[in-house]
């Protein structure tokens, strides 16, 4: 994932490959990216009250 910086799995048994891209389930794919960029935003504002307790990798792994 471009924005979380997930490993998300290309293929599972039984389950439709177009399922494990969730900006291909969008219609409107610039729509999917401006709420990723939105929900990243998020994150990084809600995580900023822990960084100062945890491990510099740890404020990497974020969005």
């Amino acid at each position: 994932d471009p924005v979380f910086g997930l490993h998300v799995p290309t293929a599972i048994a039984g389950v439709p490959s177009e399922v494990l891209r969730p900006r291909d389930t969008w219609a409107d794919k610039a729509a999917y990216d401006a709420q990723a960029k939105k929900l990243a935003g998020m994150f990084r504002a809600n995580f900023a009250q822990f960084e100062h307790v945890v491990d510099g990798n740890v404020r990497k792994a974020g969005p």
